[in-house]
């Protein structure tokens, strides 16, 4: 029997949006971790908030909003609104009535961008990993560090003399502008819409281009992210923001931590072995320019330990969550100017890399 069609403008509808997402739908075990989460950061919020004025959009539904951005690959707010306005899945995972109205994507961006530069991507990163079930999937002993590079917001155009003795761009949209022969450095030059952002070339045959550098300290057992900061793209901000990161993590006995050849340099072995970190670093075994073999900082104690080899083969799952913040959250170029806000971003993205993995690493675990 043929089915009637019907105009589908009903006014009432009485499915309620909790009845519509299925029962093992991967967003129901995400937003169990975040509403967790942010009820231990509703204090934090308070604070935030004037009592006076009028209500903005809530933080809640603003940093619900930003991880559906990373999950589902939104490039833009103005569609991530538009998905919230009529996708019923957005709205549940959100916390939005079905027939309640959604934000001007402005309006949207503003609040956002207010509240993640409130430092409060990083309290949020750490209470997840604060949660008693999740504490228990990481481990306290073995680390790994490493780097990369997050494409500014700005064109290279704008990498302008800081006297302005350099010739601007030529006028109209995307005017052309020659650089043959022209001296560029971060000493003397500097980008006029993201002052933040450095020149920097990642290796020999590439060209240089505007970036800050994201760094990640992930733990060996399961590979989850326990800690993530962001610096100016520079040849010692690796090791630097390492020892950053390593100072902000409570523990008690001595610890391994594995990274790649850019780490082994002599100072910065010796800062580890005086933090009471064992130093699992690949050996970088290039020549010098005068084509001699470098000096390395490890020695061959260190190398023939049993566990040297086992922070070494784990030490690569680290690149699984740049790949996914640059490829599926769509950060490979963020979409805010100044470091602070990128920052704030990178360690959001971050905390979505493990929201995606721990759900999994619960139910293999019970």
């Amino acid at each position: 029997m043929r089915g009637i069609q019907s105009s589908g403008d009903g006014l009432f509808s009485y499915v309620s949006l909790e009845e519509r997402v299925p029962q093992d739908h991967p967003l129901r075990a995400i937003r169990s971790l975040v509403d967790e989460v942010l009820d231990q950061m509703s204090g934090r919020f308070e604070r935030l908030y004037s009592n006076m004025g009028r209500p903005s959009i809530p933080p809640e539904h603003l940093l619900r909003a930003t991880l559906l951005q990373a999950f589902y690959s939104v490039r833009s707010e103005r569609m991530l609104i538009e998905q919230i306005d009529y996708n019923l899945l957005f709205r549940w995972f959100v916390g939005l009535a079905i027939d309640a109205g959604v934000w001007h994507p402005t309006v949207f961006t503003k609040n956002r961008d207010r509240l993640l530069e409130a430092d409060v991507a990083h309290e949020f990163l750490a209470r997840l990993l604060g949660l008693r079930r999740v504490k228990r999937l990481m481990s306290s002993d073995h680390f790994t560090v490493d780097g990369t590079l997050i494409d500014a917001w700005a064109s290279i155009k704008s990498f302008r003399a800081k006297d302005g003795s350099d010739e601007p761009p030529a006028p109209g949209r995307n005017g052309e502008r020659n650089f043959r022969s022209e001296k560029r450095s971060n000493d003397t030059h500097a980008s006029i819409t993201d002052p933040d952002a450095r020149l920097y070339r990642k290796g020999n045959g590439q060209g240089a281009r505007l970036c800050f550098m994201g760094h990640v300290l992930m733990e060996n057992r399961n590979g989850l992210a326990v800690d993530a900061t962001l610096t100016h793209a520079t040849g010692t901000a690796e090791r630097d923001a390492t020892l950053t990161m390593l100072d902000r993590q409570a523990r008690k006995g001595r610890i391994t931590l594995g990274a790649d050849k850019a780490y082994d340099v002599t100072d910065f072995v010796g800062d580890l072995r005086s933090r009471n970190v064992t130093p699992h670093i690949a050996v970088n075994a290039t020549v010098s320019k005068l084509g001699k073999p470098r000096k390395t900082a490890i020695d061959k104690r260190t190398t023939r330990h049993s566990g040297y080899g086992v922070s070494q083969r784990i030490r690569k799952r680290i690149e699984e969550s740049f790949g996914w913040i640059k490829a599926q959250a769509g950060y490979r170029q963020v979409k805010v100017r100044g470091r602070p806000k990128v920052e704030a971003v990178f360690t959001f993205a971050i905390a979505a890399y493990n929201l995606i993995r721990i759900p999994k690493l619960l139910s293999s675990a019970t």
